[in-house]
């Protein structure tokens, strides 16, 4: 009988491990992303008309998420784009992986701001609203830099 009891005891117990191991909130795939944006920047344009843009955003969730769009009140449009075979051309999303990183970055991917309002200048900040699939928009104040600033 007391075997019996143990045995019931332990599976009872075991139950409910894994039901609170499985347990899903409804964010697909387990869990939700969990996003920060970091070492945002512009480099001061050379023309009137447009500027890019240089951050990278880092998953430490463990569920994948993706950018859709990004605004600015700088720019008539911000256009996302990847750089292959020293081509530029546009993207409507990037991935950002569970427990990875989305770097936007010279040569490679990054933002385009286009139809600027006005050039801005080494020393000002410019707003960015980020857009994901899954996750709250992040908001940021993005300092322009020198045109050589390379984030490093």
């Amino acid at each position: 009988m007391r075997r019996a009891a143990r045995a019931a005891a332990g599976l009872a117990l075991a139950l409910t491990v894994l039901t609170a191991c499985s347990s899903d909130d409804g964010g697909g795939g387990g869990g939700e992303p969990e996003l920060t944006a970091a070492g945002a920047y512009i480099p001061e344009p050379i023309t009137a008309d447009m500027a890019g843009g240089f951050l990278v955003i880092e998953n430490t969730g463990d569920a994948d998420d993706t950018l859709t769009s990004v605004h600015s009140d700088l720019a008539e449009s911000v256009e996302m784009h990847e750089t292959v075979n020293n081509a530029m051309r546009p993207v409507d999303s990037f991935p950002v992986p569970a427990g990875g990183r989305l770097s936007l970055e010279r040569g490679g991917s990054h933002l385009m701001l286009l139809g600027l309002s006005h050039q801005p200048a080494e020393g000002e900040t410019v707003s960015l609203e980020l857009r994901f699939e899954k996750s709250e928009p992040i908001t940021l104040d993005v300092p322009v830099q020198a045109t050589t600033y390379t984030g490093e």
